[in-house]
């Protein structure tokens, strides 16, 4: 598992049955599934033995496949929302009030999903307490995109933390760009999770964690991958060309380096509108995807 870096526990799952000849880990249940024509997968790590194994925490992980989003096939955009808010649905708290972290800088493009999804939410606590007549039926709803800890001198889980301990969400939607072992995924995978996320994990920049250890209460993530590893997509290539057993260490060099699509910006942009819509749709299902481009353009 030390082999290959990706942040998404379907693609680290695989790997592991890579490893043990196509048997799949006791303590992981896994399943397929279809929503809104999108290819959907479930990975559930249930035991401490499989989160040792998968390189991740115990909980749910749900990937869903938007191809049809990056071909721009008609109807696209509203399939891929309706099927990201109806995934992430079910992972939140029944009621109560949501804070939105936008994880990421501004300055460089893949790291961008996290704020663009901000830019594209609708955020109604403001609306809700002090025009209740009007806005009383949503959900209350705050979001904040705090940048990364070299522009601000801050750490994402520390603005979290006092956010959440003034606003008393009943849970944090912490989204963020992530890293990917295949190209094939890159800006057209979203992974859902109930687990929280440790901010620049998806390329070795760990930072302090936001889960519901540090912030007291539920922490669900978001994220679509960006990024491909170097040496992990070196590996890979390799492989492909028949090249087995080379290990990661001959590759010096490879993890100082990050691939990501040519068309990131176009590509970036398009994700992070979706997962805004997405977690808009998923926190007030009683909107429609028209009523929120009204709202929201």
């Amino acid at each position: 598992m030390t082999q290959r870096r990706t942040d998404l526990a379907v693609e680290a799952h695989q790997l592991w049955q890579e490893e043990a000849g196509g048997t799949a880990h006791p303590g992981v249940r896994a399943e397929e599934r279809e929503r809104e024509g999108f290819a959907v997968s479930a990975v559930t790590v249930a035991s401490p033995e499989a989160a040792q194994a998968l390189g991740k925490p115990e909980g749910v992980y749900i990937t869903i496949e938007l191809d049809g989003l990056l071909r721009r096939e008609e109807g696209a955009f509203q399939r891929a929302v309706s099927a990201v808010a109806g995934e992430l649905r079910p992972l939140l708290p029944d009621s109560g009030p949501a804070l939105v972290m936008g994880l990421g800088s501004r300055t460089v493009t893949p790291d961008l999903i996290g704020p663009l999804t901000v830019d594209h939410l609708l955020v109604t606590r403001h609306l809700v307490e002090h025009v209740p007549e009007h806005f009383g039926s949503l959900r209350p709803v705050a979001a904040a995109a705090p940048g990364v800890l070299a522009s601000t001198g801050m750490e994402s889980s520390l603005v979290a933390g006092a956010l959440a301990g003034r606003l008393e969400p009943s849970c944090v939607i912490a989204v963020d760009a992530l890293a990917s072992r295949s190209l094939e995924r890159l800006c057209r995978t979203v992974q859902l999770s109930d687990t929280g996320v440790i901010p620049g994990s998806g390329v070795g920049n760990h930072r302090s964690p936001l889960n519901r250890e540090s912030l007291g209460v539920p922490v669900l993530t978001v994220g679509a991958p960006t990024v491909v590893d170097g040496a992990t997509l070196a590996l890979d290539l390799l492989e492909r060309g028949g090249r087995t057993g080379v290990d990661r260490a001959g590759l010096p060099g490879g993890e100082d380096f990050f691939v990501t699509p040519r068309e990131v910006d176009q590509r970036v942009a398009d994700m992070g509108k979706v997962l805004g819509y997405a977690v808009s749709l998923a926190l007030n299902p009683s909107l429609s995807i028209d009523d929120l481009t009204m709202l929201l353009e």
